[in-house]
């Protein structure tokens, strides 16, 4: 007898005659094996309506469709980087002219060490194996992955599905990003699709694949647990996707994918005390800076150099600040920026710039990144209770070094990354 054809509004799985089945957010369409051709119809009807409304099912295949489409366009990248020794083990003893007396000769893990130019003993560096992953924007051979893979390389190994493998060359680093693109010569390769992140909603299926702890093209399946999530610990610079997709070591500067296989942030941390809290740059992000870093191999962000900290009553009170007066603490000077050369000091409270009252580190960072490289910024900082006026010549971010968990523009310390 055959069945009558039927399409029910549904938010869960519903069996069909043929033994098949759909479930998602919206239509369900059932029927015999004989009505196949317009279940096919109406059920594509269903997703382009769906796709419209933001909306997608999700069938049996879809996961293992997709996958299949994009991992073509996803790699894995191994690197050889050079990092150096640690001294906790080394002989401490100087030596006024960096001359070892007589014959006497330092060996540390089989290598013979000289005494560096100040006579005291420098551990030598070593070689250090990482991997991550990565995926193609371009089928002349571009990929984009995380800074934090790819930085200090000595070697780059690029390696696709179908076991080719390539030397990668970096074309260009954002360390305040965290992403960076490398290129391989290679044409017509696979490339995967660009989404946007500026839609997302907390509850989104989301998918990542790469190459975590060694297991290549790894696909996982989770959501969206949040968006616009600030993890100062990882990159206070940028606010991420949040996901519990399982990402782990490895996964670094893969995809995160949304149902249509296109690319909607890029995997880059996780928390480490945790399962399943994995944190991705936005898309729209990583588009932007690959795109500069294609054209100019650079980007020059402008760069102050402090750690910032806020001040609450208390501390305002010690600091000699007025009641219910403004600022923000200086908590650190890096080495080598543009405000220790400017003199500006640990403990100093920065309350002005440019004549614009200070209140939180968030107003000094976007002081600051509204200006360009080069540019002068007028500080007023309290200083053991006297205001000091300084100058500040505004330099460009160093995207070969790795800062600390830091309030205004440096990049994470690498075990935050995965």
């Amino acid at each position: 007898m055959q069945l009558k054809k039927k399409v029910i509004l549904l938010g869960s799985l519903v069996a069909l005659a043929s033994g098949s089945f759909v479930f998602g957010l919206t239509g369900i369409v059932s029927g015999n094996r004989s009505d196949q051709a317009l279940a096919d119809q109406l059920t594509s009807e269903k997703v382009a309506s769906n796709h419209a409304a933001g909306l997608l099912s999700l069938g049996a295949n879809t996961i293992a469709d997709m996958a299949q489409k994009v991992a073509p366009a996803v790699v894995n990248i191994e690197v050889d980087q050079k990092i150096a020794s640690s001294p906790a083990n080394m002989p401490q003893f100087n030596f006024p002219f960096g001359q070892l007396p007589g014959n006497m000769e330092f060996f540390y893990n089989g290598k013979r060490v000289q005494p560096g130019p100040n006579g005291k003993i420098v551990p030598p560096s070593i070689q250090r194996h990482n991997a991550g992953s990565g995926f193609i924007i371009r089928p002349d051979g571009y990929i984009i992955t995380n800074a934090h893979v790819v930085r200090g390389a000595s070697k780059i190994k690029v390696t696709l599905t179908d076991r080719r493998s390539f030397d990668g060359k970096v074309v260009g680093i954002d360390g305040f990003s965290d992403l960076a693109v490398v290129k391989i010569d290679a044409n017509n390769l696979p490339t995967v699709p660009m989404g946007s992140s500026t839609t997302l909603r907390p509850g989104e299926f989301a998918v990542a694949i790469g190459n975590p702890l060694g297991f290549d093209h790894t696909v996982t399946l989770g959501i969206i647990s949040a968006v616009e999530r600030t993890v100062t610990d990882v990159n206070g610079n940028i606010n991420f996707i949040q996901t519990d997709a399982a990402i782990n070591p490895g996964n670094s500067g893969g995809p995160l994918l949304n149902l249509e296989g296109e690319v909607i942030g890029v995997n880059t941390a996780i928390q480490a005390n945790a399962q399943n809290i994995g944190f991705s740059i936005p898309v729209d992000i990583a588009k932007q800076v690959s795109e500069q870093l294609i054209a100019h191999k650079q980007i020059d962000r402008p760069w102050l150099g402090v750690k910032l900290a806020s001040i609450d009553d208390t501390m305002a009170k010690s600091l000699g600040l007025a009641a219910g007066g403004k600022g923000v603490l200086i908590a650190e000077v890096l080495e080598g920026s543009p405000a220790q050369a400017a003199g500006l000091e640990r403990g100093d409270v920065i309350q002005k710039i440019d004549g614009k009252d200070m209140a939180g580190p968030g107003e000094v960072r976007d002081c600051v990144r509204a200006h360009k490289v080069s540019e002068k910024l007028n500080l007023f900082v309290l200083r053991n209770n006297q205001v000091k006026a300084v100058a500040v010549n505004i330099g460009t971010f160093p995207n070969e070094s790795i800062g600390a968990k830091e309030n205004q523009d440096q990049t994470p310390d690498e075990p935050s990354n995965n």
